[in-house]
């Protein structure tokens, strides 16, 4: 990235802090590696959950629909707000502690949930899986920026994602799998997914934390040294955001075009699948590249699956836009993430990367709320206009290089 005279002043002397120089860029380290199986092994557990739920809530327990949006919205909520105090904590102290607490919450959660009998049980049990998702994530993510430079970062995060993605892949299968197994059973596969969820924590401890510089205030809450840079950044994310929405919508979609159960399990099976493949060459060609030009062509692929979504009106489709849609995760998810750690001082990675989350996690509880109001039976009024807002944005972020490349920090 290019850096533009006299803005930002003292970024420079503020990061790179413990910046090892004889570090390669092309070789990550082994917490890297750890983080990244601890992360597979997780939303290997979740995503046996995810296909399930709906069906466990609405048919076994027996709540209304209402009470699942009900679960699911206060849930991302809890995590959204949950993930800017982690971010801030994650710099005025250790950073793996908060790791094994957030993923010890959540294998916690799914043990309430396999035990749920009613659906106040569910809500507790996902609020707190939430909470645990919200504590790691911005620790996690700092921890992975200290163990990186700006010449491997990308490809850093988009490792991580692709280990993480590679946990949605299998876990859907195996749910699947186990789901006729057991005789089309759902309560089983809750007290299965505990297993992997369980090694999930046990790998946190073998995370090897390094020193990092403490935030000029130690004051609990403060955004003092983020640059301009870093919010003009938050604002595309803040409005990017309200329009893109929950997996659940899109699977709903899917549904009403005429996929059965096992066809949309495959059909986001292979969204995964998209993902996970891409996310790693997403990030390496951000390191060469930009991180904004490599986020702004993922907008442009997201406006023209979105659009997809909202004309077509055949089922086959879904087998083409929905891995058109895990491109655009892989070519944004880890890419954020590492432009965020480039753009701020070492010493509020943290705070810049908690903010980052939970600003994209209320976009998400928003988008999500109105693209249901506005659903009418089909979906297609929502995802015309999401699409067409993102691709206005798309414009915007790849036309206007001066105002969000800068110098980088280490």
């Amino acid at each position: 990235m290019t850096s533009t005279a006299g803005e930002d002043a003292g970024d420079a002397a503020t990061g790179a802090a413990g910046e090892d120089p004889e570090r390669s860029p092309a070789k990550l380290s082994r917490n890297i590696y750890i983080v990244s199986l601890v992360s597979f092994f997780q939303d290997t557990a979740s995503e046996i959950l995810y296909p399930v739920l709906p069906f466990f809530v609405t048919g076994v327990l027996g709540a209304p629909p209402a009470v699942l949006g009900l679960i699911e919205g206060l849930a991302d909520g809890t995590a959204s707000a949950t993930k800017a105090v982690s971010g801030r904590l994650a710099d005025l102290r250790r950073r793996r502690p908060l790791v094994a607490a957030g993923y010890s919450a959540s294998a916690f959660g799914k043990l309430l949930l396999a035990a749920a009998g009613a659906w106040p049980m569910v809500l507790t049990a996902r609020v707190t899986d939430r909470v645990g998702k919200g504590l790691r994530g911005p620790p996690r993510d700092a921890i992975i920026a200290d163990d990186t430079t700006p010449a491997n970062r990308g490809r850093a995060f988009g490792f991580h994602r692709a280990a993480d993605t590679a946990g949605a892949v299998v876990g859907p299968l195996i749910g699947l799998g186990l789901y006729e197994i057991v005789g089309h059973s759902y309560r089983p596969l809750l007290w299965i997914a505990l297993v992997p969820a369980l090694v999930s924590v046990a790998l946190v401890f073998l995370i090897r934390e390094h020193s990092h510089p403490q935030p000029q205030t130690k004051r609990p809450w403060s955004v003092q040294g983020l640059p301009r840079r870093y919010w003009r950044l938050i604002g595309v994310v803040a409005v990017f955001g309200l329009v893109n929405f929950p997996d659940t919508l899109l699977l709903l979609r899917a549904k009403e075009l005429g996929l059965g159960f096992a066809g949309v399990v495959m059909v986001y099976v292979l969204y995964n699948l998209t993902y996970a493949l891409l996310s790693y060459p997403a990030g390496v060609v951000s390191d060469r590249l930009s991180r904004r030009a490599v986020f702004g062509v993922g907008l442009v692929v997201f406006s023209v699956a979105y659009l997809g979504f909202g004309l077509t009106d055949g089922a086959g489709w879904m087998w083409i836009l929905l891995p058109l849609y895990g491109a655009y995760t892989a070519l944004t998810d880890g890419v954020s993430r590492a432009w965020v750690a480039d753009l701020v001082p070492t010493e509020v990675r943290g705070t810049a990367l908690g903010i980052h989350a939970a600003v994209s996690g209320v976009g998400l509880v928003v988008a999500g709320v109105w693209a249901g109001l506005a659903w009418h039976g089909t979906g297609h009024v929502p995802f015309v206009i999401s699409g067409t807002v993102v691709a206005v944005l798309a414009a915007v972020l790849l036309g206007a290089s001066r105002f969000f490349d800068a110098e980088v920090h280490g």
